[in-house]
């Protein structure tokens, strides 16, 4: 797959304080991105960046090839892209926005506005003043703007706010088809850790101005159809080697002082089992659940959340 969008080594300071200290990281064709973080960690900053608003004071930004800082017009013409809350002229129809924006891009045709005007889910609307939407309806209108060049990277600020349940499903729906048919890397900012988990299929994890993590949900969502333990010994050699004997065990690591492993689901009592008839003492014997909610305060937090196994 073409790399859609590269930042590498990107930095940016406001007098002396380092807000992005030297992030890196690719999107790819028809990629689902998530990127995470807390308040302040640098995810505005990194997206004003992206979007040509504010400069870095080193590194790259290449959208398509084309570097954002040398070939701007080039770069961002490829880009599509919907904030929080996005701006609107509330005394002009939802359609009569929509062709503001298209002759901005100079290249949007009426039937591309109609369709986008389908897509989005306000086709009944579009003609209606946009003083008479709600926050969904204007949420809706905004993505349609995002997509009236079908553009090659869609960059999504916290998308689904104001969403009714239906309207999350359908920005799922809108977001996945640009994917798919038009091979478009979607990058999704958001402080709801679950929303992401459904639709994304790689996220970054960001704090402090600093990648701490990029992970694949897609290798995450195979392991999840698996239980993950850890257990804690003081005999860590000898059950290491009893646990990567049995058939029902993966992935058994030497995680510093305990050990961590998965196991098909229902085997937790089997494990202990087999590990006190090699008289191996198990001091701590817990289940991790890896959601994505998990993972985010063991990076970004330094928590990690854990419950005692109910299945002896």
């Amino acid at each position: 797959m073409a790399v859609v969008l590269e930042v590498k080594d990107v930095k940016k300071h406001i007098g002396k304080r380092q807000i992005i200290k030297g992030i890196s990281f690719d999107i790819k064709e028809g990629q689902i991105f998530g990127f995470l973080g807390p308040n302040g960690a640098g995810k505005t900053t990194t997206i004003r960046m992206l979007v040509g608003l504010i400069a870095p004071n080193s590194g790259s930004i290449k959208i398509m090839g084309h570097d954002i800082q040398k070939e701007k017009e080039k770069a961002l013409g490829n880009v599509g892209c919907i904030v929080e809350n996005p701006d609107m002229y509330g005394f002009l129809t939802g359609r009569e926005n929509l062709v503001q924006y298209a002759k901005m891009y100079g290249n949007v045709t009426k039937e591309r506005i109609d369709e986008v005007a389908e897509i989005i889910g306000l086709k009944d609307r579009i003609n209606d003043k946009v003083k008479k939407y709600s926050l969904g309806m204007k949420q809706r209108l905004g993505l349609g703007q995002a997509l009236l060049v079908k553009p090659k990277l869609l960059i999504l600020d916290e998308p689904t706010n104001g969403l009714d349940p239906v309207g999350i499903m359908d920005f799922r729906k809108i977001v996945r088809q640009m994917a798919t048919e038009n091979k478009s890397a979607v990058m999704i900012s958001s402080h709801i850790l679950a929303e992401i988990q459904q639709v994304c299929d790689t996220v970054a994890f960001i704090n402090g101005g600093e990648i701490k993590s990029v992970e694949s949900l897609n290798d995450k969502k195979t392991k999840d159809a698996k239980e993950n333990f850890v257990i804690a010994t003081p005999n860590m050699v000898e059950a290491i080697g009893v646990l990567t004997k049995l058939p029902f065990v993966y992935d058994v690591k030497d995680d510093k002082d305990k050990i961590s492993l998965s196991l098909d689901t229902g085997k937790s009592s089997k494990v202990v089992s087999e590990l006190m008839k090699a008289n191996i003492e198990v001091s701590e014997f817990y289940k991790t659940h890896k959601n994505l909610e998990d993972r985010f305060m063991q990076i970004v937090e330094g928590g990690e959340a854990k419950d005692v196994a109910a299945d002896k």
